[in-house]
């Protein structure tokens, strides 16, 4: 995973981890489709939009000997979790009956070889209906949100918009027993780690009176509540904003967690006022090597090389500014400021930040995007991307790594391999840039 900023799920992570939605009816950049059954239009069917696994897949059989395995190892964990100040009494109640779960490991073992086009995903994060509900949510919750806004300096819309894409407005929870999902992972030994860290504070959580057993539930990966936070982040940004005595993002009431994802995106810096990206236009000759996340200009300074937002305005000089082409120089190009890497702090993949932006502005009554996608285009699956990622290392364009993940490295890999090759250099991994260096 990429780091874990402070617990919550960041994209990274849920790349290695299951890149679907974090619910139980998910496919997060997706695996399943994911219907939101709050007004669902029946020409506009929705599907979670956690930028996506495989598709459900089957239970299958644990042996006897697996299964008395667990229970030792359950034994040796309750030893470490108490020298970590859980109590006896909260061990007893979390672990009692607690058994392995083998459709949790199956399903983390199926990382997903699809990829959904960033077109396809946003066709979903920012339908009419998830933009429907999502007004309708706005308007059930103003008075709240509006507090909330005015306490942690976070608009309204954009915590909406993270309620919608996580959790469809509260719809799609999850229901797997948190710690039952904790302890299956930590006791397997691909990241036992990371979930032993997210099963101790889930311990903690439990030990404080938050909430009780029962009542914890979530993804299968141990995300929770409308806003699917991880323990570890639960614990560091979880609040009690509805005053009653406990942070409770589980129950049907979305107070505490609205205010939760608020107020983590304020410590990470959120910036009031600023956007987290404009729509632009590059004017004819730009240099798309500029078009990289280090490039970062005032939007004044771009007006004076010719980026003006789709409107032909210059934007205004909300601070420094770099050039995002998330489909190559052939679709969409952004403007992203500081608050697009807040959003990264909550899922760092560009669909998703992208996703939670768009759909925000759409709530605040913003304008669909005016370019169009490349929608003829197939992007590369997992498999491609590993063998394009090998090719440009081989050829002398190092990507850092073959993973499978178009992150700055192999972008910045992919330019590389397009100026020495004469090619426009937007560092767009496409399919016929992969048939070229085959």
């Amino acid at each position: 995973m990429r780091k874990c900023v402070g617990g919550v799920m960041t994209a990274a992570l849920w790349a290695s981890i299951v890149q679907a939605d974090t619910t139980d009816k998910s496919i997060r950049p997706l695996a399943r489709p994911l219907v939101d059954n709050i007004q669902l239009a029946s020409a506009d069917v929705m599907v979670s939009v956690r930028p996506v696994l495989r598709p459900e897949v089957e239970h299958y059989r644990v042996s006897a000997e697996g299964n008395a395995r667990f229970q030792a190892w359950l034994g040796a964990f309750r030893e470490r979790a108490r020298a970590q100040g859980i109590s006896a009494r909260t061990l007893d109640r979390a672990l009692a009956g607690v058994t392995y779960d083998s459709n949790i490991i199956k399903r983390d073992r199926n990382q997903a070889e699809f990829s959904k086009p960033i077109w396809e995903y946003l066709d979903s994060a920012v339908s009419k209906t998830r933009i429907s509900n999502g007004r309708a949510g706005l308007d059930r919750h103003r008075e709240t949100l509006t507090r909330i806004e005015a306490q942690y300096g976070v608009e309204k819309e954009v915590v909406t918009a993270i309620w919608g894409l996580e959790t469809s407005f509260g719809t799609y929870r999850g229901g797997k027993q948190t710690i039952r999902s904790l302890a299956t992972l930590a006791f397997d030994a691909r990241r036992a780690s990371f979930f032993e860290s997210q099963l101790i504070a889930a311990l903690q959580i439990l030990q404080s009176g938050d909430v009780d057993a029962v009542n914890m539930v979530g993804s299968w990966a141990g995300a929770m509540g409308h806003t699917q936070f991880m323990p570890t982040s639960f614990l560091d940004h979880a609040v009690d904003f509805d005053g009653d005595g406990r942070r409770d993002i589980w129950s049907d009431d979305p107070t505490d967690a609205l205010a939760s994802a608020a107020a983590y995106l304020a410590k990470h810096g959120w910036t009031k006022g600023q956007p987290w990206g404009v729509e632009v236009k590059l004017p004819s000759g730009f240099d798309y090597a500029d078009a990289r996340r280090d490039v970062t200009l005032m939007p004044s300074e771009w007006a004076a090389r010719g980026v003006l937002a789709h409107t032909g305005q210059v934007v205004s000089d909300y601070g420094k500014a770099a050039i995002l082409l998330p489909a190559g120089g052939r679709g969409v190009a952004l403007m992203i400021f500081d608050n697009f890497k807040v959003i990264e702090a909550y899922n760092g993949a560009d669909a998703y930040v992208i996703g939670i932006g768009h759909l925000s502005d759409r709530l605040a009554g913003g304008a669909p995007f005016q370019a169009e996608w490349p929608r003829g285009d197939r992007v590369l699956s997992f498999t491609e991307k590993k063998e394009l990622q090998r090719r440009l290392t081989q050829a002398g364009f190092d990507t850092q790594g073959i993973d499978g993940r178009t992150g700055p490295n192999t972008i910045n890999a992919v330019r590389a391999f397009q100026v020495a090759q004469g090619l426009v250099p937007d560092g767009y991994p496409s399919l016929s840039l992969l048939e070229r260096m085959r």
